[in-house]
């Protein structure tokens, strides 16, 4: 049965991954508006913006990088819908393959997809001067968690794309997840910020996980923030699934 499963995963995958090899737009425009902030905060507002970091690219690039990760994830959705709405749950359905491999199939590309999109953004920081002593395993450590991060908002994708009833209510859901850095460590330290709102900033998932992947970048303790971290992804990955599942359940039963 296990066998069977990878097996169809496997299959799955390649269907998946051939679809976005002809029509790497999806992983171009996911990549664009991160790139685009990235310019943008650097070279418009980095100037006035005081974080303590020798250079201000250095000091946002995790948050660009979750940012990254949030845009992409809005084409999982996206492509589930699709898959629903052309009855190819359906189609599936009717063949011997096991019924999970169809959506690991749809998550395990946007792992792929999101992960070339980091390292596209990645490499235009280089280019805009982001530097780090970081060894190779703090540079594992940093994939580890932006691996997880993506395989928690990817099921949390799922929902909606297996959910929704239009096109743009399945991807309309990562705004907030897109907006979520704003409201954090990413791009300004939280103590500028106001009382409530920094409150919000020190206690929500984006600002460890900023933390803990800024302190890997530049080979400072990581204190509790990467526990922290780990935590918020692999409690936001169990929950998403379960609720992804059973959605799945209740629309091929």
């Amino acid at each position: 049965m296990t066998k069977h499963f990878f097996g169809d995963t496997a299959t799955l995958l390649g269907r998946s991954l051939r679809h976005i090899t002809r029509s790497p737009d999806t992983i171009i425009t996911t990549a664009i508006m991160p790139i685009a902030m990235m310019l943008m905060f650097v070279y418009v507002f980095g100037g006035a913006i005081r974080t303590g970091s020798d250079s201000y690219v250095n000091y946002m690039l995790p948050g660009i990088l979750l940012i990254t990760v949030a845009s992409g994830i809005a084409y999982t959705a996206y492509r589930l819908f699709m898959d629903m709405k052309g009855g190819i749950f359906e189609r599936f359905q009717s063949m011997p393959i096991a019924r999970s491999s169809v959506l690991w199939a749809h998550v395990l590309t946007s792992l792929v997809a999101n992960l070339i999109s980091l390292v596209v953004v990645t490499l235009v920081a280089l280019l805009m001067g982001f530097r780090s002593s970081a060894g190779v395993l703090a540079w594992l450590s940093v994939a580890g968690i932006l691996i997880l991060f993506t395989l928690a908002l990817t099921w949390i994708a799922v929902i909606p794309g297996l959910s929704a009833k239009t096109m743009e209510g399945a991807s309309a859901f990562s705004y907030p997840l897109i907006f979520l850095p704003f409201l954090s460590s990413a791009f300004v330290p939280t103590d500028t910020m106001p009382g409530p709102l920094r409150v919000f900033a020190e206690n929500q998932p984006v600002t460890s996980i900023v933390n803990a992947i800024r302190a890997l970048f530049t080979e400072q303790p990581v204190g509790t923030d990467i526990w922290i971290a780990l935590a918020w992804c692999v409690g936001i990955l169990i929950v998403a699934y379960v609720f992804a599942m059973t959605t799945y359940r209740r629309k091929i039963s």
